[in-house]
């Protein structure tokens, strides 16, 4: 019955088709183009009209998720209530809770526009056919790895919703290539859940905030592309670092005081360093550096999207997405452009982190009088160790987080790539702790050398001649100081901007999932 409205026409409808379409008593038709799935011609409209009515269980001219499992299942086809929802509120214009006939024909419009986008992502050859080398090409690209036999079965054997429904061949000819027809076929009433869900999914960067913007760049699909999505996803996530950022910035500047000026003689520990905080300055002075490193979230995150934008180009590759070892020579040189940029303002934020009470009025005067005193090499002391440790950080944190999006999609990925909140979250999680852990002695080294001019009388020191001075004086932990509160702001800012995240992109609209 779904297959036999689908039009297989390429041409328009002759103007007798219309004209007899016209006189009968569903709806008129609209001249849309054939070549789709939906082609808007009059007599699949008609078509389209009496699938209406099969579906419209209880005839009151409306499809509401109730309406859509009944008259699926007569079909042969089970969809969960979940997916069934989805189709609903992807259709539903005015928000009555149910599809009327026009809703019902524009989702079906728009759903195979996003077919299409599809489709053509995983047609590597450009031959209208989807094999199971392609499969497993697509797969590779995303950093997943399968055999033949398993994308055969990919192809050939795909359960359609509850596990006690039936079986659905998508290769119905059994030639174990899928054409347009095929893949329209089956997922013409099915939400898009295939190989590009995993983009959709598994964004890292753009959502997880822990205060170190190294990692790198996520992954944007051709639909997000083109629907402008991208942007909003970079909004909301700029958004929610400010605020997870704001959250957690009494552990981020107890940090930076440990890793300057913890030592063994003065053994500065977690409660010490709070109350040393609070007693100089009130409890106002836990959020010292807070406001310029919220406000360089902005430049840094679109200065690093456009540069991986460009460099992808550069690398030569015309795929959805790079593989993992292109994403991160690609992400690496994209943070090296972003972090030479603002630079000066990592310099101010650490500055401003260190100030006494009454030191300066604000970043502008910190600016001007850090210009003044030392010159404009002084917004750039502790460049080298900064830049060293983007590769360290970029690539374990990207390392690991596939290592666990791979094993969690080969193992639980059964009819969908959402791995749910508390996966992405222990995800995103391990991750950037291994990430920091690995770059952390780049990272103080980088803070004191910003630190110097803040400490009266202090000796102008290189990096290699500042770690030999560490190992020296603390030994190996002397380059681990601030390690607990680093690590304790993880979790809080993870989670923090998570749900920041989630928000912000309900309130601009975004629907990629």
């Amino acid at each position: 019955m779904v297959s036999s409205v689908l039009c297989r026409c390429v041409a328009s409808p002759p103007p007798d088709a219309a004209s007899a379409a016209s006189s009968a008593s569903s709806p008129a038709s609209v001249g849309d183009p054939c070549g789709g799935a939906v082609c808007g011609g009059p007599d699949h409209r008609l078509r389209l009209w009496s699938l209406f009515q099969t579906l419209d269980v209880n005839r009151d001219g409306g499809l509401c998720v109730n309406d859509l499992a009944v008259g699926l299942r007569r079909l042969g086809l089970h969809r969960t209530e979940v997916e069934l929802r989805k189709i609903v509120q992807a259709g539903d214009k005015d928000l009555d809770g149910q599809l009327d006939f026009e809703e019902f024909v524009h989702y079906l419009q728009d759903h195979e526009k996003k077919l299409r986008l599809v489709f053509k992502s995983l047609d590597k050859k450009n031959d209208g056919r989807i094999d199971a080398q392609e499969i497993m090409q697509s797969l590779r690209d995303l950093g997943v790895k399968i055999s033949e036999q398993q994308a055969e079965k990919i192809l050939k054997r795909i359960r359609t919703g509850h596990f006690w429904g039936p079986v659905t061949y998508m290769d119905k000819n059994g030639t174990m290539t899928i054409d347009w027809n095929e893949w329209r076929d089956y997922h013409l009433l099915h939400p898009v859940e295939n190989i590009p869900e995993i983009i959709l999914y598994w964004k890292h960067s753009t959502i997880f905030d822990v205060g170190e913007n190294l990692t790198v760049p996520d992954e944007f699909t051709v639909e997000e592309r083109q629907t402008g999505m991208w942007w909003r996803h970079l909004v909301a996530g700029g958004g929610a670092g400010a605020v997870s950022r704001t959250c957690t910035a009494p552990l981020d500047r107890l940090k930076v005081l440990m890793q300057v000026h913890a030592s063994r003689s003065n053994n500065m520990c977690i409660v010490g360093g709070f109350s040393q905080m609070i007693r100089e300055g009130g409890a106002k002075s836990l959020w010292r550096g807070n406001g310029i490193n919220v406000l360089k979230i902005a430049p840094e995150s679109a200065i690093k999207f456009m540069a991986y934008e460009q460099i992808k180009r550069l690398v030569g590759s015309d795929q959805e997405t790079l593989r993992i070892h292109e994403r991160l020579v690609a992400g690496s040189l994209a943070g090296a452009i972003a972090q030479s940029s603002i630079y000066p303002m990592e310099v101010l934020k650490t500055r401003m982190a260190l100030r006494k009470t009454g030191q300066y009025s604000g970043m502008l005067d910190c600016a001007r009088r850090i210009l003044a005193r030392e010159g404009v090499a002084a917004f750039y002391k502790g460049y080298v160790p900064n830049m060293l440790g983007i590769i360290p950080y970029a690539g374990i944190d990207l390392a690991v987080y596939e290592t666990l999006k791979n094993a969690w999609l080969q193992r639980y990925a059964v009819s969908s790539a959402d791995p749910g909140v508390f996966v992405l979250l222990a995800c995103g999680t391990i991750s950037s702790t291994c990430g920091q852990l690995a770059s952390y002695p780049l990272a103080l080294v980088r803070t004191r050398m910003q630190a110097q001019a803040s400490m009266e009388g202090a000796p102008e020191v290189t990096m290699s001649s500042l770690f030999r001075q560490i190992l020296r004086t603390e030994g190996a932990f002397g380059l681990y100081r601030g390690l607990a509160p680093n690590f304790m702001k993880v979790i809080p800012a993870v989670s923090i901007s998570y749900v920041v995240y989630e928000n912000l992109k309900i309130t601009l609209g975004v629907q990629s999932r």
